[in-house]
């Protein structure tokens, strides 16, 4: 069904679609396939997440969940609205650290968002 996560039920600290049901794709990967995904960038309020769907070169329907400069940015103001001590990236090393101009936009957007 569009738009509904299609992964089996694993509890993984409340998150549906989570990657212990799936799989991680590296931030650089999702960049470039977005563009192209059937929907292109979808968001989930409740989550307050991007995602988006594709299908595979056998027909097969994929969700792709991620957060994203405007996601993180959420994250790290409510942290610093709790007055809680910092905010971590989990694998920063999955942004393009390419020469690639797009590419350094997009990892210095996730970089900056860390600190609202």
């Amino acid at each position: 069904q569009d738009h509904v996560c299609s992964l089996p039920k694993v509890p993984f600290r409340g998150a549906p679609c989570s990657d212990a049901a799936g799989s991680q794709v590296p931030y650089a990967t999702i960049m470039k396939q977005v563009n192209s995904s059937l929907s292109g960038v979808l968001w989930d309020e409740v989550q307050k997440a991007p995602f988006y769907e594709y299908k595979d070169s056998v027909g097969q329907f994929h969700q792709v969940w991620f957060d994203d400069p405007h996601s993180i940015s959420l994250k790290a103001a409510y942290v610093k609205s709790r007055g809680l001590r910092g905010i971590g990236m989990w694998n920063g090393n999955s942004l393009d650290y390419s020469r690639d101009a797009v590419a350094e936009q997009q990892t210095k957007a996730m970089w900056q968002a860390l600190t609202p």
